[in-house]
């Protein structure tokens, strides 16, 4: 899923087409080259989902009960292959431990891998929103200069306004009281 949308994000006309921004994988797309130490065949993935099988409720549940199945049909006398000191039970359980062991330690390594590979592209997303934040505060500096030079300059003009309208009016006084006094001459 991430390798094909990072082959997607690597052709020009798709990030072209599409917002990068909104891209989800883009900071693990630099990672996905990376392959596991042990590749990632059939052989590989198969031995990995083995070794998670391990784990499982089921399979341990399964694996008690087909231990006491042997035990229990061998310590009674209904079968006769592996008696009381069960030797064909451990031979199975150390051939089940010799193949296990290489299987978890596997599945462990490319878990780590993956991890590593997340925790890079973590860390660049994290400096990416860092460096983000970064712009973001200087615009609003930037803005927040930007207003106050607007609100001197409206300061400003207000106080301009102020001082030619009480121009104008007492201009307005002087012409009218210039005007009622030539009526009254006339």
């Amino acid at each position: 899923m991430v390798s094909n949308e990072c082959a997607a994000a690597s052709d020009p006309a798709a990030i072209a087409s599409s917002n990068p921004a909104r891209h989800h994988f883009r900071f693990h797309c630099p990672h996905i080259h990376l392959s596991s130490v042990f590749g990632d065949d059939w052989f590989a993935l198969k031995a990995e989902a083995f070794a998670r099988f391990f784990g499982t409720p089921f399979f341990l549940i399964a694996q008690t009960i087909l231990v006491a199945a042997w035990i229990g049909a061998n310590a009674t006398g209904l079968v006769k292959f592996d008696l009381y000191p069960f030797i064909l039970l451990n031979l199975a359980f150390s051939l089940q431990a010799a193949y296990a062991a290489p299987l978890i330690l596997l599945a462990q390594t490319r878990q780590a891998d993956r991890d590593k590979a997340h925790a890079e592209a973590d860390a660049l997303h994290r400096e990416a929103l860092a460096s983000i934040n970064e712009q973001r505060q200087i615009l609003a500096a930037q803005q927040t200069t930007q207003l106050v030079a607007l609100l001197q300059q409206n300061t400003t003009l207000t106080e301009l306004t102020a001082e030619l309208s009480k121009r104008i009016e007492a201009l307005t006084l002087e012409m009218h009281a210039g005007f009622l006094r030539g009526a009254s001459k006339g």
